[in-house]
């Protein structure tokens, strides 16, 4: 069975409706087919990081979102399991993998699973792999060979900046970014030389800026994105087994083809891989 809506955003915190409204996304499967108890009756309570183009489309704010590969993963859960709607809250990502927000059923912000992560949260199996991408102002000559000599922005909080701070260990200082267009707007700018952030965020920003930026490496981290739960959480094992099924029936591959191909603009598989420089 499989339902395409294309009414507005979700409702994101007004009266419920009776009407099955996820925005513009597909959904499939059995509705109801699995059970929680969501944090709010009848919705299902996402935390996210807005902006987060090719993740969650439409706008910066909750209201906005539309779609979105991330939005439509949600709106597939929420729909198996038999919830009417998606509520889309926005958070700094340094607090939620810190554990800091509760009130939430899960959290979808392309969210790296590590061991230091996992001490305060709970997370899913992962459902896309990651690599951390380098971008580079284009005409600029950047390598592998002479990245550490640059001046470098990370996202504040996460892998790519502790793989900066702990693995590259560059001569210069590291700037760490609230969000991903201030670093790449910094980047064009020339207040700093490179970005160093995730490849599946990164890969949008050529297209996006007219290709004054261009992504000429990446690095293998050996490590993938997955959904964050509170700490403890009683829905954690529906909702593990919600997002399995998503990965087996091929659910999440086609969202990955629908919107964050288009946001790609190019095949991640073809971008060189880096090493850490000896030494560092």
């Amino acid at each position: 069975m499989a339902l395409i809506v294309t009414t507005s955003a979700c409702d994101q915190g007004g009266s419920e409706s009776s009407n099955v409204r996820y925005g513009d996304c597909a959904v499939s499967g059995q509705r109801g087919e699995f059970h929680l108890s969501p944090e709010t009756a009848g919705a299902l309570t996402v935390k996210t990081t807005l902006p987060a183009p090719g993740w969650w489309n439409g706008g910066d704010t909750p209201g906005s979102i539309t779609s979105g590969y991330e939005y439509c993963m949600a709106a597939n859960i929420a729909y198996r399991s038999g919830l009417d709607r998606v509520k889309v809250e926005n958070a700094p990502f340094p607090v939620i993998v810190s554990g800091r927000t509760k009130d939430f059923d899960l959290a979808l912000a392309q969210i790296t699973i590590t061991p230091e992560r996992s001490k305060v949260a709970d997370f899913s199996p992962a459902y896309l792999s990651s690599t951390l991408g380098v971008l580079i102002r284009d005409g600029e000559k950047i390598d592998q060979a002479n990245i550490r000599d640059v001046r470098i922005g990370v996202a504040e909080g996460t892998t790519g900046e502790q793989f900066v701070e702990q693995r590259l260990k560059p001569t210069k200082p590291v700037t760490a970014f609230a969000n991903d267009p201030e670093m790449v707007t910094a980047l064009e700018e020339g207040r700093i030389d490179a970005v160093v952030h995730d490849t599946t965020i990164l890969l949008a920003y050529p297209q996006k800026r007219e290709q004054r930026v261009r992504l000429v490496g990446q690095y293998r981290t050996d490590q993938g994105y997955g959904a964050l739960y509170p700490k403890g959480s009683s829905e954690k094992d529906e909702l593990d087994r919600i997002i399995k099924q998503l990965i087996d029936d091929g659910t999440l591959a086609k969202l990955s083809a629908v919107y964050l191909g288009a946001a790609f603009g190019q095949d991640p598989a073809k971008i060189p891989y880096f090493t850490v420089p000896e030494g560092s």
